[in-house]
């Protein structure tokens, strides 16, 4: 008897799972949204800054467009999903800035339609304007094109939070990975860019930071094309010893074609060659491989480092209003750099706020062009709070005037 009555059980219970995959949420009330909460509506503006086409090297073609909007789409499908869950609403604006355009504008008409945040792809100088004009409005605005250390530090702001790595997160990574192999003495090679010279510092900053010597540093001032490019960089690059080629080109104009053309035989880093970077299609592990290819099943190519800042963004903010309950503009601000909010970013670690300066700490990939050579921290640089603090500036060392440091 009691076999049967578990034949019957176990019969009763595959019917009521296979009927209930075949029925629509809106079939259990109590699985779509809060019991007795009212709902929870999230306006999100996306503004990008179009920028001019530079011209390239003759040799190179143009490296792909770089992303954005799209990370940030996927980011709400993901957030929408959730949300049914909880009660909440995300709505998306989408707002592109042409070359001759006002960003504030397209600032102000978000506030006006009630979007208090903004995620902003566009230079230093006009994400800062954007978070100097949405203060009055409650607007919390984050960054996820600017790579400018200043945003973090003297110019930064407390509605102002960054999902995109800061400069010299990016170059502390690749110092934290010479030091390991003891690739000490480097030649230093930039760009006649604005962005050149910055991404520069930013080496050298930390290549002092982490015990490493810059012998030399070289200036890649003019244009040329494939036909004297494999005899100029031999030239450029006769400085005496040096153990790897570093290369500040962060257009990405000229230094792709630096591997396997230097005077010495030596490995290149930085813009070309060993690149640190948030993101790429071949960061795979940690379930990466699951939000890879659906980005690329939607959109039809891989994911980069802005889509990927863009999607951490809408997530963070997601994760803020679920742990919160609320939408309001200080409170998430709150939840966001509260010491328990984590948020997973599928590069092992979980990601959350710097309090003093409002980074997002995250893993820093060390890629090449036909994999992932390293996570950095990289073992072995230790910090009294967590590792990823290693990468940028620490709350020790931070100008941000706000708030007291961890």
């Amino acid at each position: 008897m009691q076999k049967i009555l578990f034949f019957i059980f176990m019969c009763c219970l595959r019917f009521c799972c296979v009927a209930g995959a075949a029925l629509p949420l809106a079939a259990f009330p109590f699985f779509g949204s809060r019991v007795g909460a009212a709902q929870l509506d999230i306006r999100v503006s996306f503004i990008t800054r179009e920028v001019p086409a530079l011209g390239f090297e003759a040799e190179t073609p143009p490296p792909p467009p770089k992303g954005g909007l799209e990370g940030a789409r996927l980011g709400f499908l993901d957030n929408a999903a959730t949300g049914r869950f909880s009660g909440q609403s995300w709505v998306l604006g989408e707002r592109s800035v042409p070359e001759d355009g006002r960003l504030l504008d397209a600032v102000k008409a978000a506030l006006d339609a009630g979007e208090r945040y903004l995620i902003i792809d566009a230079p230093a100088d006009e994400v800062l304007a954007a978070a100097d004009l949405a203060k009055p409005a409650g607007g919390l605005v984050f960054n996820s094109g600017a790579p400018d250390t200043r945003l973090r530090e003297a110019d930064c702001r407390a509605n102002l939070f960054h999902t995109l790595p800061s400069r010299d997160m990016l170059a502390d990574a690749l110092m934290q990975y010479l030091a390991k192999k003891r690739w000490s003495h480097l030649l230093l090679v930039r760009g006649p860019e604005a962005g050149d010279g910055l991404l520069a510092d930013a080496f050298r900053a930390s290549a002092v930071k982490f015990r490493l010597k810059v012998v030399a540093e070289k200036i890649w001032a003019d244009p040329t094309d494939g036909r004297t490019a494999s005899q100029e960089i031999p030239v450029l690059t006769q400085a005496g010893d040096y153990d790897v080629v570093v290369v500040a080109d962060e257009t990405r104009d000229f230094g792709r074609q630096f591997p396997y053309a230097t005077w010495l035989p030596r490995p290149v880093a930085g813009s070309t060659g060993l690149t640190p970077t948030a993101w790429n299609d071949r960061v795979r592990g940690w379930a990466a491989a699951q939000i890879q290819d659906r980005f690329m099943k939607i959109n039809g190519r891989a994911m980069d480092a802005y889509d990927y800042a863009a999607f951490m963004a809408v997530r963070a903010l997601g994760e803020a209003v679920t742990r919160s309950g609320s939408t309001e503009p200080g409170t998430i601000a709150a939840a966001l750099t509260a010491p328990a909010f984590a948020l997973g970013g599928y590069k092992g670690a979980m990601a959350t706020f710097r309090p003093w300066n409002r980074q997002l700490r995250q893993p820093i990939a060390l890629t090449h062009g036909e994999g992932v050579t390293a996570f950095a921290p990289i073992p072995g640089f230790e910090h009294r709070v967590t590792e990823l603090d290693t990468l940028g500036r620490d709350a020790p060392e931070t100008k941000c005037p706000f708030p007291s440091p961890e």
